[in-house]
């Protein structure tokens, strides 16, 4: 990664001044050290000091936050937090895991350590799959891309799921956009895992909800691309569980003073690829002014994450750095 940033800083750096450089990391990342722990889907990487092996390779400052966070900033600043005007808000991306982000009052969310916002290894089905952090039945065992390929093997290895065995019949692997396109044509099979995830993804947002009573929640990540196949069961769940929901669900008695109309629970404005160039300004949103000195200590850190809160010139930069990135990528 080191060697690719620096080929692009010599390919480009006549024509354009580097803003920053921005990563963001699965997590557990602990933070203002930018040190990995025990990431599930990152095995043999604990304890890997990131932050401060790529400042000794770039020899340049590094802003270094995990990948559910920095998602939830580009969702905040460019996407449907700008368009409907909220300042706080929590999301939660679907991939090979379940990360989670949350801004409140215009702010990242850390948490004492930088491990704030994990839901996505809250517990679901305590007799569920056992998940890579150790617990049985995360969220992440129950509503990720990898949740869904695997909840599609096991019905294909009990011989019940004939459709479904189809999709593997030339000995490829299997995805969940094969399964998108499956339960799309009317596949019972595809359409009972879909049911199923969205039904586990109601639970957790319910209890987010239950708990933060904030306008927006989120979903992102590859898997909310079948927001469609997902959202009726996600709403079910949501009317059952959660009665602050009930109560502020736009139109509903307490939603009239809500910032939004109320507690909404939408699919993430900007598609992976193009979060992909919006995550791209993340540097520019959370530097520091020019004239700070920098102090290394743990402390004057966390000061400085304390102060990380987004303006609206930082949105103009933001999506003006989106803007030229988009134009110019293949």
């Amino acid at each position: 990664m080191c060697d690719a940033i620096l080929e692009l800083l010599a390919q480009f750096s006549e024509t354009y001044t580097l803003a920053g450089i921005g990563v963001g990391s699965p997590g557990p990342l602990e933070l203002p050290a930018g040190r990995l722990h025990h990431p599930p889907n990152l095995p043999g990487w604990d304890g890997f000091h990131l932050l401060a092996e790529m400042e000794a390779r770039l020899r340049m400052r590094v802003a270094v936050e995990s990948d559910a966070n920095v998602a939830v900033l580009a969702e905040y600043t460019l996407g449907l937090g700008e368009q409907l005007g909220v300042d706080s808000l929590c999301m939660l991306t679907l991939g090979t895991g379940v990360g989670n982000g949350i801004i409140l009052d215009g702010k990242l969310w850390h948490g004492a350590t930088g491990m704030g916002g994990e839901a996505g290894h809250m517990t679901i089905n305590p007799d569920g799959p056992v998940c890579g952090c150790g617990n049985t039945g995360c969220l992440e065992v129950c509503a990720s891309a990898t949740a869904l390929v695997s909840a599609a093997e096991r019905l294909i290895g009990s011989g019940k799921a004939p459709g479904l065995a189809q999709l593997k019949c030339d000995g490829s692997s299997l995805t969940a956009l094969d399964l998108a396109q499956a339960a799309r044509q009317g596949d019972p099979d595809a359409l009972a895992i879909y049911q199923q995830t969205g039904r586990a993804l109601g639970i957790g947002l319910a209890g987010l909800i239950n708990i933060l009573n904030l306008p927006l929640y989120v979903v992102g990540g590859g898997v909310a691309e079948s927001w469609d196949l997902l959202a009726p069961s996600v709403f079910v769940e949501l009317e059952r569980r959660s009665y602050v929901y009930a109560l502020t669900a736009p139109g509903r008695p307490a939603s009239s003073g809500m910032p939004g109309g109320g507690t909404r629970v939408l699919p993430a404005k900007w598609d992976p690829k193009q979060a992909f160039w919006a995550r791209a300004s993340f540097p520019c949103i959370c530097r520091e002014p020019q004239s700070q000195t920098r102090d290394p200590s743990p402390l004057a850190a966390t000061e400085r994450d304390s102060r990380r809160q987004i303006s609206a010139p930082s949105r103009i930069v933001c999506r003006e750095i989106v803007a030229k990135s988009t134009c110019t990528s293949p």
